[in-house]
């Protein structure tokens, strides 16, 4: 198996993301209104739920879920009540529903605090390989 070093700040190393973010609309599947990719530092995407609720995920702080309030592509969303899913910044796709779920109950690993499991300035802390996984398998 070659490792595969991307460049920061180039159109690929941008579009990691979306391979994962991709898996996790599947996984949501009726749930998702639309979802789009973006903005950048950190990386980031959206997925509107039907209902009025949103997920939002950057590769700081993983997935934060709670009402939509404003945002779009190349924008940042804003939530209202929000809370921090858990379960690190790559949380399984298939885990993601149930997430959601406790997080819509107040049970389970949500938070209202935001955790910071890295910065988007860490180029070369091993976070891309783990991103590259989910492009290696689309």
């Amino acid at each position: 198996m070659t490792v595969k070093h991307v460049e920061p700040y180039t159109e690929e190393w941008r579009h990691q993301p979306v391979f994962y973010l991709r898996q996790v609309v599947e996984a949501l599947g009726a749930q998702v209104e639309t979802w789009w990719a973006g903005p950048c530092d950190p990386r980031a995407g959206t997925v509107r739920l039907t209902g009025g609720d949103a997920l939002v995920w950057d590769e700081e702080s993983g997935w934060c879920w709670g009402r939509f309030v404003s945002g779009g592509p190349g924008r940042c969303t804003v939530l209202a009540d929000h809370r921090y899913l858990g379960g690190g910044l790559l949380l399984r796709p298939e885990r993601v529903p149930g997430a959601v779920a406790e997080a819509r109950a107040g049970v389970g690993n949500s938070t209202a605090w935001r955790p910071c499991y890295r910065s988007y300035r860490h180029y070369r802390d091993g976070f891309d390989l783990a991103l590259d996984h989910y492009a290696a398998s689309a």
